[in-house]
């Protein structure tokens, strides 16, 4: 049994939903999970749609609309029948999302992030689902939310294995059917609230069902040829990497590479599943493999840039030592305002680090801090990483820029620049 995750990129349109169908044709005596993310950029817009609901703004049911019209000229595409199922069952979950909005919001923005959001992986997997049963490949359409229990850590909700390995193995028998479409990102708690799992948790999602199925393998569908060294949107002379391991990919994943959500490593190494990232674009070629520890260890330098930074520098007012205790204080006001750490660097008098700058509630935080520290702060920076650097690739990238913060260990040099 083989798990696929399919992401947005993956069914961004008719043709994109063509394509994929075409290359689950090869697998059709497999038994298979496909994980579907939402359609193109759905996820952008509906957390358009969190953020005027939020504010009160009447743009909200333009951003909905906009979002509804894009699906379904995809339908009108695929399904020239206009009596087709489909087209109800998306309307009905449309019909569930303006039910969502149309009642004050609570006070909770992240709560109700997971509930607005969640929608677009529901909408494309009704859609694949519909194309694929009527075009010749028998599949059964699976709420995720039914499998993956969580807890109600709201945006990045934490999994209960063992219960959602009995919800799972309820649902996915194989008896009946042998592919089952489902959301990636999403979840629920046991009250049957929406949760999601954080940012791009598609791959997450894909390497969870692994994990409680037991899978043979995961494969990530992407729209590169697996994983490559660098973002080519930022560097040139990119190289395929042929094969990482589960630490490798990990610590990437950490640095900031965007080709894997972070949080897939674990469950996989967990039951020693291979992890394939292979190009929905040219389906014959093996891509990347991701596994255990092998005898040669790769040396090509790899680069990440991690963007929309932020660096803060934080000073006991009564220029005490910046002590366990300070730093302890100021680790919980950041878990508690959920920010994502990426640097440290500490001084007698004070602590910097770099976090990824959130859509709300930073000015909220610095002033909770201003409360007991002094703090400064620079905007629109960004950290580059270079694993397995050299000297001449650390002057190729990081001549000539102003480096705010530079740290180097035996294999990764990282720098925070502007």
């Amino acid at each position: 049994m083989k798990i696929f995750k399919f992401g947005g990129a993956s069914v961004k349109d008719a043709a994109a939903i063509r394509n994929l169908a075409t290359i689950l044709q090869t697998y059709r005596d497999e038994e298979l999970v496909v994980v579907i993310s939402a359609i193109g950029k759905t996820t952008n817009a509906l957390e358009e749609v969190v953020r005027t609901y939020f504010s009160g703004d009447e743009a909200l049911w333009k951003h909905i609309e906009t979002i509804k019209s894009e699906h379904f000229a995809i339908i009108d595409e695929l399904f020239p029948d206009t009596e087709s199922p489909v087209r109800n069952e998306v309307n009905d979950e449309f019909e569930r999302l303006a039910g969502s909005v149309s009642v004050p919001p609570s006070l909770n923005y992240d709560y109700e992030y997971d509930q607005i959001v969640s929608f677009g992986e529901l909408l494309s997997t009704r859609i694949v689902s519909a194309y694929l049963n009527e075009n010749g490949f028998p599949c059964r359409w699976m709420d995720a939310r039914g499998c993956i229990r969580t807890d109600d850590t709201w945006r990045k909700a934490v999994i209960d294995y063992e219960l959602s390995e009995g919800q799972t193995k309820e649902v996915v028998t194989f008896q009946q059917e042998k592919c089952y479409v489902t959301q990636g990102f999403i979840g629920s708690t046991t009250s049957n609230l929406t949760t999601t799992l954080g940012r791009e948790g598609s791959d997450f999602t894909a390497a969870i069902f692994g994990h409680l199925l037991d899978a043979e393998s995961v494969t990530i569908w992407k729209d590169v040829p697996g994983i490559l060294n660098a973002d080519p949107q930022y560097f040139d002379a990119t190289l395929k990497l042929d094969r990482l391991t589960y630490r490798e990919a990990v610590e990437l994943t950490y640095f900031g590479a965007k080709v894997i959500h972070p949080k897939t490593m674990k469950p996989l190494f967990e039951k020693n599943i291979p992890l394939y990232v292979r190009s929905f674009l040219d389906a014959g070629e093996i891509g990347t493999v991701i596994g255990g520890e092998t005898d040669s260890d790769e040396q090509t330098p790899i680069f990440v840039l991690k963007r929309n930074q932020v660096l803060l520098t934080i000073s006991p007012k009564d220029f005490s030592f910046m002590g366990e205790a300070s730093i302890g204080h100021i680790y919980s006001l950041l878990a508690g305002y959920r920010m994502e750490v990426n640097m440290v660097q500490q001084s007698a008098l004070s602590l910097s680090v770099a976090v990824t700058k959130p859509d709300h509630d930073f000015e909220t935080l610095v002033e909770e801090l201003e409360e007991d520290f002094d703090v400064r702060y620079n905007n629109g920076l960004e950290l580059l990483t270079i694993r397995n650097y050299t000297d001449e690739e650390i002057e190729r990238h990081a001549s000539g820029r102003s480096i705010f913060v530079e740290q180097r260990s035996r294999r990764t040099a990282r720098f925070l620049v502007k």
